[in-house]
């Protein structure tokens, strides 16, 4: 467990030394048109996760090792070919190996992670499986935080310094796996991968819980849009990169309290709180764009800052307590193939919703219409959680 929490560490260190600076680079230093570095950043994210369904199916096929060491190397060579590329192919190729690379290796960390805790939990040696998702998250954004920092220090030579370094810490990751990981049988070896498909969405519990949580994803990647947006519109641009940073320490610092919240009220109430928290985010800023959309000073960044805040506290309340109601919903079985499904149905929903969000914030459109669109969807997401809670379907136990 301690290998796989510190991979959380580990990728997003090397996803953010690059990924964030990667339009720019195709932007400035090869000159593509603003079209073609969309086409890259949109192949790439599809690349990861439109495609989650297929590293989680491998992974019950063939077992969680040979997936991660497979996403390790294709991390490396999507990354060294995106530094040497100069061309569009080139680019292109390079966004989509970096891309289906997490796309093998995350459903194979979070299900082996998810098994091992379970094992864990029920046999009294361990913290509870909610508990470890929380110190996942914590490693998750403490890799946040960082990997753009030494991106940020190798970008003073050149772009394709940081994809070599990136390369390089993969290349240990990948050696650390193949030492460390343990080879534990593929749960579904010699089964036709279909099955595992035909497994999942046959749960009608659980694609239910799918649809009701996909809206999370849609809500965090709003940090990407909207609220740039409502920075634009209060002239406090600058205060982006503060607000990430803002969110990154809510999560190092406060996670695993807020975890120990979440046992103790119940994993109902704790994810409709959580996408509770996730409606107000987006109700605070439509309010404000209403009612005060002419703030003086700094107060004008306190609709952007509600947002952070509500946003950030709605995602540690909610996020890893569906992370462990995954293997139970699934019957601790075909886990690589649940949390793959899981993972696509929330990137099919970033891909409709991002579109019709970015549509909304058309000037043509009065300015709260977008965000009480977004308060609309995790609020739906609470409704269906809270009825599965009260049917009794997400009970665990403490």
């Amino acid at each position: 467990m301690k290998l796989l929490v510190s991979t959380q560490l580990a990728f997003n260190v090397g996803f953010y030394m690059v990924l964030p600076y990667l339009a720019t680079h195709l932007a400035e230093d090869l000159g593509l048109a603003a079209a073609a570095v969309g086409l890259v950043l949109g192949l790439r994210t599809f690349s990861q996760q439109g495609l989650f369904v297929v590293g989680g199916a491998l992974t019950d096929r063939f077992g969680a090792k040979p997936v991660v060491l497979a996403g390790c190397a294709l991390r490396v060579v999507g990354f060294l070919l995106l530094g040497a590329a100069g061309t569009l192919p080139a680019v292109i190729g390079g966004a989509l190996l970096t891309g289906f690379a997490a796309a093998l290796f995350s459903p194979a960390v979070e299900s082996s992670l998810a098994r091992e805790a379970g094992a864990r939990e029920r046999s009294g040696e361990g913290p509870a499986r909610t508990e470890v998702f929380g110190m996942f998250a914590v490693a998750g954004q403490v890799g946040t935080v960082t990997g753009p920092v030494i991106g940020t220090a190798l970008l003073l030579v050149d772009f394709q310094l940081a994809c070599l370094v990136a390369a390089a810490g993969f290349v240990l990751v990948g050696l650390a796996h193949w030492r460390w990981l343990p080879a534990r049988p593929a749960e579904q070896a010699g089964h036709p991968i279909l099955a595992g498909w035909g497994e999942v969405l046959g749960n009608r519990r659980f694609m239910i819980f799918a649809a009701g949580y996909s809206g999370w994803l849609l809500s965090y990647n709003q940090l990407y849009l909207s609220l740039p947006a409502e920075l634009e519109r209060v002239d406090r641009t600058a205060a982006l990169g503060f607000l990430f940073v803002l969110m990154s320490v809510l999560v190092i610092t406060l996670q695993l309290r807020v975890t120990g919240w979440s046992r103790r009220i119940g994993s109902g109430r704790s994810l409709v709180l959580g996408f509770g928290l996730m409606a107000a985010s987006f109700a605070v800023v439509a309010a404000a764009r209403l009612l005060l959309p002419d703030l003086p000073g700094w107060w004008a960044l306190a609709p952007a800052v509600a947002m952070v805040l509500l946003l950030t506290f709605g995602e540690m309340f909610a996020v890893p307590v569906a992370q462990d109601l995954v293997p139970r919903l699934a019957g601790e079985r075909r886990l690589g193939a649940h949390f793959g499904v899981l993972a696509s149905f929330g990137g099919l929903m970033v891909l409709i919703g991002s579109i019709g969000v970015g549509a909304l914030l058309d000037p043509a459109f009065p300015p709260a219409v977008p965000f009480l669109v977004l308060a609309a969807i995790p609020l739906v997401g609470a409704l269906v959680l809270g009825t599965l809670a009260r049917r009794g379907v997400l009970t665990t136990t403490a």
